[in-house]
């Protein structure tokens, strides 16, 4: 890992410094060593056109984590900071900043921290070093890039290796199937890491063979743990990718990278010193959310990107599973076409937010849980290739997404990532109630729980379960029973899946301890007919999901005596 704000040597009026946080920073040799108060000064520079006349950009926006300003016509600005706070540009549409050759990390910000991260803290993992005196000039380079209005992103999400081995796994399973996807950049929501911050440098260089711009998200387990306080609770990712939070625009596209993870300091008697930790945007957040909104057309397309939910069905603690969204939902009502995307809880959920929850923009806000890229922690059986299953709680895939953007218009896509072009549902039958009994489970095949022969005295009570693994509210499922059957709806429940349970239950040795299936928001099921006859019968489903396009799958069902 780099230092954000290295130092070069000479004495020429202007040095151009790139380093990990990100910027062409330049100092003037006299007066950078000049005393400057505690209480906060003017942090100025320029943004300019990364060529040799380096021509100053005019109208883009700069901001300290609270404040936004932007540049005039000669490309310069002026925005007041205090220590700790982060100088950083929001690339406009059009233009890039420069990124990490090994890592494809963007250059966007400033840390300004005099004195580094205080020593006394007692960090585990490295964080900040002393950056001294504000330099007389933060500028930032941007080169000239064609950004489409059409565009796609690849969108991680809690990747969370606990081991180097884990580390492997996020570069066979995952990496590998970003081939040949067709995308601008790529976001990690969250948990990149598992507490142990060592990893970031064997990460960041094997997401960086992906080939794009990468930005990170900080969630739960990219903490300092012996922090006291959320104030320094992110030395290491700070030092490692930049601002703790910041925004830049592609294509027409707004995209913010939030961090609603606040931590609410260590605690000595458990492991690590891991302490408690809620879902809230403060304060300056939500200023720089609402500053940089000011600055974008209203009818434009808004991503934001963030760690906990706004909403979810998992978690038995509502604080750390959720997000105190309100004030975050009023601060993005002045803007008619938004989109948010979390992780956390190694879900895939859609929820629909309106002005009961605090959007009043009119219509709805979709907030997109994101299937995780570890899955279950990287729980479960080896494949073939000696990667585990990682069968997600609510029995999706361990997944990434790609986010498809038109104007103001979006799509998203689930992309399983041990199999990239599999079916997006499963079909099982549900007729064993106790299933979940281990001892009960050793002395049946699987296929004979979920996916039959079933006895035709028992097809009145079994259920055909259906797991639209990025279904939502909006989608819909069918199937049809036998060549002359009429397509019969399915109802969306939520309840686990049985093939979970099946899984979990029969490889217990080989998930996390504390993974375990769980209710599911995308499950829609039926119940047999009571008259089928006995023999083999096709049963046909389709589906239509969140965005209106079509899936089908189908399965035999056969019914004996």
């Amino acid at each position: 890992m780099n230092d954000p704000n290295p130092t070069t040597s000479g004495a020429t009026r202007r040095q151009v410094i790139a380093g990990t946080a990100g910027v062409a920073l330049a100092a003037a040799a006299q007066g950078t060593a000049l005393a400057q108060s505690q209480a906060g000064v003017t942090a100025r520079g320029k943004v300019f056109e990364d060529i040799d006349a380096r021509p100053g950009i005019p109208g883009v926006m700069v901001s300290n984590g609270r404040d936004v300003v932007k540049t005039g016509a000669d490309g310069r600005y002026a925005i007041a900071v205090q220590p700790g706070d982060a100088v950083f540009v929001i690339k406009p549409t059009g233009y890039m900043t420069p990124v990490d050759p090994a890592t494809q990390l963007p250059h966007f910000s400033f840390l300004y921290v005099p004195e580094g991260t205080p020593a006394s803290l007692d960090l585990r993992f490295a964080g900040i070093a002393p950056t001294g005196p504000l330099p007389e000039s933060i500028d930032f380079a941007l080169h000239k890039r064609n950004e489409p209005a059409r565009f796609n992103a690849i969108l991680f999400t809690d990747t969370q290796p606990e081991s180097l081995a884990e580390v492997g796994y996020i570069r066979d399973d995952v990496v590998i199937a970003t081939a040949g996807v067709d995308a601008a950049f790529g976001i990690t929501h969250g948990d990149v890491m598992f507490d142990d911050l060592s990893y970031y440098d064997r990460y960041n260089r094997i997401v960086g063979t992906i080939g794009l711009p990468w930005y990170n998200i900080s969630g739960n387990h990219d903490m300092n743990l012996e922090a006291p306080d959320n104030t320094h609770s992110r030395e290491t990712f700070k030092r490692t990718f930049g601002a703790r939070f910041s925004a830049f625009q592609y294509g027409g596209a707004t995209v913010f990278l939030l961090d609603n993870v606040e931590y609410l300091g260590t605690d000595p008697t458990k492991p690590n010193g891991s302490g408690k930790y809620r879902g809230r945007f403060g304060a300056d957040q939500l200023a720089f959310v609402r500053n940089v909104l000011a600055n974008v057309q209203r009818d434009s397309l808004v991503v934001i990107s963030h760690h906990i939910p706004l909403k979810t069905l998992s978690g038995s603690e509502p604080s750390t599973a959720n997000t105190d969204n309100r004030d975050f939902l009023a601060a993005i009502s002045t803007h008619t076409n938004t989109v948010s995307f979390s992780g956390h809880t190694h879900t895939n959920e859609h929820w629909y937010l309106g002005e009961s929850d605090g959007y009043t923009a009119g219509g709805t806000h979709h907030h997109h849980v994101l299937a995780a890229v570890s899955g279950s922690w990287w729980s479960g059986p080896f494949d073939e290739r000696g990667i585990p299953v990682a069968l997600e709680s609510d029995g999706s895939p361990n997944s990434f997404h790609i986010l498809s953007v038109d104007g103001a218009k979006y799509t998203t896509t689930l992309v399983p990532a041990r199999d990239p072009a599999s079916s997006q549902m499963r079909i099982v039958l549900d007729s064993q109630i106790h299933r979940a009994d281990r001892e009960v489970l050793k002395d049946y095949h699987p296929g004979a729980l979920l996916g039959g022969p079933i006895a035709q005295a028992a097809a009145g009570s079994t259920r055909l379960v259906v797991n639209l693994f990025d279904g939502g509210p909006r989608s819909t499922v069918s199937a049809t029973i036998g060549r002359d059957g009429r397509p019969v709806a399915l109802v969306r429940v939520e309840r686990k899946d049985p093939f979970v349970d099946e899984v979990y239950a029969r490889n217990m040795d080989t998930k996390k301890p504390w993974v375990n299936s769980a209710l599911s928001t995308h499950i829609w099921q039926t119940t047999l007919p009571a008259n089928l006859p006995t023999g083999t019968h096709r049963i046909a489903v389709a589906a239509t999901d969140e965005h209106g396009r079509a899936h089908t799958a189908w399965m035999v069902l056969e019914v004996t005596a």
